[in-house]
């Protein structure tokens, strides 16, 4: 379902060079999300795969390039929270009070990718992720 979330970016504090939004969202209003490659992730995927990022990496890239074998070091991750009912329940919200997903923030260092991003020419975040493609009914 389409509901008009797009991983786009939804908040840019220009003097520190971060911006934030949700990198991948799996349920809005009780309505599961298909990505732009016409995927939808399941949340506890979703969720290990945001820790594994976390744990093991938390450099930002650009555009999924890589600079020989090393993927390009542009930005590093300043925030991630993976929003499930279990934590918004938890928060003392109801279990629909956000979108279920993966919200990060991330700190731009390189020059070139944050003039791309003021002047609007990178506007959404993207998980590149590797995964085994199962058909499945939603």
């Amino acid at each position: 379902v389409d509901l008009g979330w797009d991983g786009s970016i939804s908040k840019v504090d220009t003097d520190k060079r971060q911006v934030f939004g949700w990198c991948s969202l799996t349920e809005v209003n009780g309505e599961k999300v298909v990505d732009r490659q016409g995927d939808y992730i399941p949340l506890n995927e979703v969720e290990k795969s945001a820790y594994n990022y976390v744990i093991h990496s938390r450099k930002g890239g650009d555009m999924h390039r890589r600079d020989g074998e090393q993927p390009l070091h542009t930005s590093d991750m300043i925030e991630s929270f993976v929003v499930t009912p279990e934590k918004l329940e938890n928060l003392g919200l109801e279990p629909d009070a956000l979108p279920h997903g993966w919200w990060v923030g991330f700190k731009i260092n390189d020059d070139k990718q944050w003039e791309e991003v003021k002047k609007g020419d990178k506007v959404h975040f993207s998980i590149h992720g590797k995964g085994k493609r199962v058909e499945k009914s939603l």
